[in-house]
């Protein structure tokens, strides 16, 4: 007996999956046909599949869609007639019916029938979050919202802030939208980080953009009616996206003085300010820190960046910094970042690589770990390259390539042994490294191995026929070593050569864009701004939609912007971006730029 109820069960089981799995298949053809527009056979297959499930509303919705698609309004009326008089609470079934009619051009009794879901929200709020769903979907965006509010009306537990947030930000209205995600954190501060990041959406780096100065009145007017915490933080975010990083260090402040919990989020702060080249404001943060952390690690981080900063602004007693940092804090296994630092500054600052290596050999004997020992490594290497030693290097960054395979420092490990052989023409080994290295998860060095690959593959030698390749790479190499003028001095004299211009260095190819880019960057730096120009210009005229097109115009838009004052041909540029370079990674900046140029207000 026991046998035959097994076998029972076991055989009604395989029926009903199997039912299971053909509704399944027939619900996935039914919204393939739909979404192809193909109402008639989805209706068929829609219409089954209700017929089997009638309380499944996605069922219902789509087959009362499909008929008011192919016109059978007088079907879906029916149907919803059917299903009102069964259950008269499913209040959500009146939306459907108004929109019935307003397909026919029936206002009146299209709002009749939404007035009649919105106010039975009032008996079951239940429904608000469906109705409220529906009205959106069908872009009824007013009753939405309505809906939305009754049923928290009713219902004080029910949360529809965010919704009707979005509904406000896809009608224009930001400053209900803004007041609606604010009052969503207000109840409950779990959606921070959700309201952060559609916030974000609307906000620039713009302070004086017309989103951003309404949403900054409206937490400054939440801050004084209601304080808290999460408005400073929000104020701060705010000012960051802006690059204000003074202004979020005064709310990190603020935040800091009422708690005295954690300096995080201004070291955070500081490394962005430093990141985006804002010494000063890095400086005040980091200063901040040492005048209120008892933690050693953290006062020698902070150190760290203030060494970092008087490097980038080639502060002249930034060597007497770095040696009063050790004298306090002493070289041992907490201080091994500010020795990789220091050997940094001594090789492609001073030109002492010599020095550099002692001070890196020496900080090898105070690691512990691996990725101590890693980071100290890699800076041999690099100071390897700066004088030549490329095999020893290579030795070094394949070491570190082993070891942490899938670390950020193996990534970085093997786009430098892709990078020190391009400097030494070993153009084969490099292409493998890179082919590796264009799905790292790390996006600088992804981007970063795709641009090599691409200037490797597009112009190395073919036959044994010269490219101008291992000069443009020589070029790099002394420009990597410091040596701008011998770097221009390859190139002018790869420009002038005989044999390249008849064999390689084409207008219009690569190699040519790449050489003449490469050497308006160093002209740049040298503030021969006229003679950057000029490099510019002939890529453009030889080939208008190469590959560095988009970022000739940028450099050329933000040399008239930055160094030249020449606001209309900044404009000009920025323009030929906007209308000529549509996919460009600098469209945004670009739009952005051209708007602040012309005056606009936003």
């Amino acid at each position: 007996m026991k046998k035959v109820i097994f076998l029972l069960l076991v055989t009604i089981s395989t029926i009903s999956n199997a039912q299971r799995n053909e509704a399944q298949n027939d619900y996935l053809l039914a919204e393939n046909y739909y979404r192809e527009g193909a109402y008639e056979k989805a209706t068929q297959i829609y219409k089954k599949l209700y017929d089997s499930s009638p309380f499944n509303t996605s069922y219902l919705g789509r087959l009362i869609n499909c008929y008011q698609e192919t016109a059978q309004f007088l079907k879906a009326e029916t149907l919803l007639k059917n299903r009102i008089k069964a259950d008269n609470s499913q209040i959500y079934l009146y939306v459907y019916f108004g929109y019935n009619f307003e397909k026919q051009g029936n206002k009146e009794k299209a709002t009749e029938n939404y007035n009649l879901a919105i106010e039975g929200l009032k008996k079951t709020p239940s429904y608000g979050g469906l109705i409220g769903r529906l009205f959106k979907d069908y872009n009824q965006l007013d009753n939405a919202i309505l809906a939305y509010q009754k049923a928290m009306d009713a219902n004080k537990n029910r949360n529809y802030s965010f919704q009707i947030a979005q509904i406000y930000g896809e009608k224009g209205e930001f400053k209900q939208m803004f007041e609606s995600y604010i009052d969503l954190v207000d109840k409950n501060e779990q959606y921070f980080s959700l309201v952060q990041r559609y916030t974000s959406k609307y906000i620039t780096d713009d302070s004086e953009n017309e989103n951003n100065i309404l949403f900054k009145k409206i937490l400054l007017k939440k801050s004084l009616s209601k304080p808290k915490d999460v408005w400073n933080i929000l104020l701060s975010w705010l000012f960051t996206q802006q690059k204000n990083y003074t202004k979020a260090l005064l709310q990190e402040k603020a935040l800091y003085q009422r708690k005295q919990e954690s300096l995080t989020s201004i070291f955070t702060l500081g490394k962005i300010a430093f990141e985006n080249q804002a010494y000063d404001a890095s400086k005040e943060c980091f200063a901040f820190i040492l005048e209120k952390s008892a933690t050693n690690s953290q006062i020698i981080n902070a150190n760290l960046y203030l060494a970092k900063i008087a490097v980038a602004t080639k502060d002249p007693k930034t060597k007497a910094f770095f040696n009063k940092l050790f004298e306090t804090f002493g070289k041992n296994t907490l201080t091994i970042k500010l020795q990789v630092e220091y050997a940094d500054f001594l090789t492609f600052s001073k030109n002492q690589p010599n020095q550099a290596n002692a001070v890196l050999e020496e900080a090898l004997s105070y690691a512990n770990s691996k990725f101590d020992k890693a980071r100290i490594t890699l800076k041999l290497g690099d100071v390897l390259v700066f004088t030549n030693k490329f095999n020893k290097a290579l030795i070094y960054f394949s070491q570190i390539q082993t070891l942490l395979k899938n670390h950020q420092l193996g990534h970085e490990a093997r786009f430098k042994v892709a990078q020190t052989s391009y400097f030494k023409g070993d153009f084969d080994w490099a292409k493998v490294q890179l082919k590796v290295l264009k799905s790292s998860t790390t996006q600088l060095i992804a981007n970063d191995a795709v641009n090599l690959f691409l200037k490797i593959s597009d112009n190395e030698p073919v036959d044994s026929i010269p490219s101008g390749l291992k000069q443009l790479a020589k070029a790099e190499l002394l420009a990597f070593q410091n040596k701008d003028n011998e770097a221009l001095a390859e190139l002018n004299n790869l420009i002038t050569s005989k044999d390249i211009l008849i064999n390689g260095l084409i207008p219009g190819e690569v190699i040519y864009d790449d050489v003449y880019f490469f050497r308006a960057k160093l002209f740049i730096k040298q503030k021969k701004y006229a003679a950057a120009i000029s490099d510019l210009e002939k890529i453009v005229a030889a080939d208008n939609q190469g590959f560095l097109t988009d970022d000739v115009y940028f450099m050329m838009a933000e040399i008239y912007k930055n160094y030249l004052n020449d606001i209309e041909k900044a404009k000009k540029y920025y323009q030929k971006i906007i209308f000529e370079q549509t996919s460009s990674i600098y469209l945004v900046d670009a739009r952005k730029n051209f708007r602040k140029l012309r005056g606009d207000t936003i």
